[in-house]
């Protein structure tokens, strides 16, 4: 978390407020507005389906009540007994059969125009003594009984028979007329044909953007607003989009037992009649943040501009420029920090006059000064007659074959070698290493048995450069200064390594060590850059060492009376010998 909230105190101004009004104003309104327009278009759709099931509902009771209709005349009929006495009793004279139709038969005839769900209706009957004409037919007789009559309940039930026939479908109403158990003599049937213009304006009526079906018990379409598909055709059958709404009711009465009302929908439409709300709330969503983004790019375009302005000033001061900020109009926090930062320039102005000139003044003297104590440790070491002489006296050793002290003598000439260069401040850790062989090797023809070495050095090191000089001063403070003095035998390990932070050396003796006094006194004077007494060499190595690599170097001094002592020194490898100067000169 801490992280996170430093990387937002890392981000400018501008991308602050921006990010600001994106979790603040945009993210907000997008939401809302996805939310509101799913919520809408939901209850839309929602609202559209319970239309549709409410238009499907009342078309239900629409063909219901044709078909009531019809089954209540059929049951006015069913108990009335002057059809039974007319169609049950025997005609001699024609005359009687006429006035009994005109009476009976023909009234109800004339009342059909009265009931609109009827299209037409006709009586059957096995008398033999009636004239089988204006809608009385003949039961029977030759052609046998019809299938229909097979289908008819004995208890006087209406049925409704669904017949599929070239023109369409038809629709008819069949009852038994045995109501009254004395009348037994013949068989009665009275058959309506409901009205199909009725059936098919019930549906068409319904205010419905799709198409309404009429479904027998086995899902046939039996009428429907759709002309693609012809009457007798399986609704199930019919191909549908993945957009279609179905509402569907079931009609409940046993002589429709069943059937059903069926309304298909595409809702493609309500969603083409939601477009003009959705394109209303993009519109709105566009105002409500575009007004605040623009808002909020003017308020940062008057923090960011007046900041960059401060930045530059702040840029002209780094490169000692102390000019005052001339543009102190506003009061707010911007306006204050200018104002101070106006202060502070004047101070700073001041004390670089009083103060850093004073310093810079006495930094070059310290810089001479460790120059000059340079000069002092070279010329003790310089002149080119010892080396020489040296070069003599080795010849004549081998001459003579005292191979020993020839060989003594070259190590020492290899060290005056190493002076006659000094005018190349830079060598190689080889040639700091072969120098500390030569003088290691001078100790141990001096000490004999008294003194033992160790030298460890990493190959991959040996090409890298250091300051002259580096090593050897520490390396002979532990020979002269640890082991001369200890009774015994004496040993000096070293150690050149590469570690995670660049190059270390280590000089480890067992020698009589360094009294605590003598060791806070020296770590005291490396703190505070004093002077280290008659520690001329290390002094000298320190500090040059100190004023080429500055806080990159790190010396470390440890030892215990009797128990010896270990020197740590570290020197960043990435430092080339010209950074080295580079730092130098700053």
């Amino acid at each position: 978390m801490k992280k996170i909230w430093q990387s937002f105190n890392d981000l400018k101004i501008r991308n602050k407020l921006l990010i600001v009004y994106m979790i603040t104003v945009l993210l907000p309104i997008i939401i809302s507005n996805i939310v509101f327009y799913q919520t809408t278009s939901d209850n839309f759709i929602k609202q559209k389906r319970r239309d549709v099931d409410l238009m499907t509902e009342e078309t239900k009771d629409n063909v219901k009540q044709l078909i009531d209709q019809a089954l209540g005349l059929s049951t006015t009929l069913y108990m009335d007994m002057r059809l039974y006495d007319f169609f049950d009793m025997t005609y001699i004279d024609l005359v009687d059969y006429i006035q009994g139709y005109t009476q009976v038969v023909h009234q109800y005839r004339k009342t059909i125009p009265l009931y609109n769900a009827v299209q037409d209706i006709q009586f059957y009957t096995t008398n033999p003594t009636m004239l089988y004409a204006g809608g009385v037919n003949e039961l029977g007789g030759n052609q046998g009984i019809p299938l229909w009559y097979k289908t008819l309940e004995h208890d006087g039930t209406p049925q409704i028979i669904v017949s599929m026939e070239e023109e369409g479908v038809s629709l008819d109403v069949y009852r038994k007329l045995n109501y009254f158990s004395l009348y037994t003599k013949y068989l009665h049937v009275v058959h309506f044909r409901l009205d199909e213009r009725m059936l098919k304006d019930a549906l068409h009526n319904a205010s419905i953007q799709g198409h309404v079906y009429l479904l027998d018990s086995e899902d046939r379409i039996l009428y429907a607003t759709d002309t693609d598909y012809l009457a007798g055709e399986y609704f199930i059958d019919m191909a549908q989009s993945s957009d279609s709404y179905i509402s569907s009711q079931h009609f409940l009465d046993q002589y429709v037992e069943d059937w059903s009302i069926v309304t298909v929908v595409d809702e493609a439409i309500y969603k083409n009649e939601l477009a003009d709300s959705t394109t209303y709330i993009l519109l709105l969503g566009l105002m409500n943040f575009t007004l605040p983004a623009f808002l909020i790019i003017y308020l940062s375009r008057s923090f960011h501009t007046r900041l960059n302005n401060i930045l530059d000033h702040t840029k002209h001061i780094a490169k000692k420029d102390f000019a005052e900020y001339p543009h102190v109009k506003s009061k707010d926090e911007i306006g204050q920090l200018a104002t101070q930062i106006n202060r502070m320039t004047r101070k700073m102005n001041q004390l670089f006059n009083e103060v850093f000139k004073a310093n810079l003044e006495k930094k070059e003297l310290e810089l001479r000064e460790k120059e000059a104590q340079l000069s002092a440790l070279q010329s003790q070491i310089n002149p080119h007659f010892l080396f020489n002489a040296l070069e003599t006296i080795r010849m004549r050793s081998v001459m003579k074959n005292e191979d020993e002290t020839a060989m003594m003598i070259e190590n020492m000439a290899g060290i005056f070698r190493n002076a006659l260069k000094w005018g190349s401040n830079w060598v190689t850790i080889l040639d700091e290493v072969r120098l500390i062989y030569a003088f290691l090797e001078i100790q141990s023809y001096r000490f004999g048995e008294r003194l033992r070495y160790k030298v460890y050095v990493d190959e991959a090191l040996a090409d890298f450069e250091i300051p002259n000089l580096s090593f050897l001063p520490f390396v002979e403070n532990a020979s002269l200064h640890g082991i001369e003095p200890k009774k015994g035998t004496g040993e000096i390990t070293i150690t050149i390594s590469k570690t995670v932070l660049g190059i270390r050396f280590v000089i480890e003796d067992n020698g009589v060590g360094i009294p605590e006094e003598r060791l806070e006194s020296l770590r005291k004077n490396m703190t505070e850059g004093a002077s280290m007494g008659d520690s001329v060499g290390i002094e000298n190595v320190y500090y040059r060492l100190k004023l080429y690599y500055k806080d990159q170097f790190r010396m470390k001094i440890e030892s215990e009376e009797e128990i010896g002592t270990t020197v740590t020194i570290d020197i960043p490898e990435q430092d080339s010998k010209l950074q080295a100067y580079l730092k130098v000169s700053e």
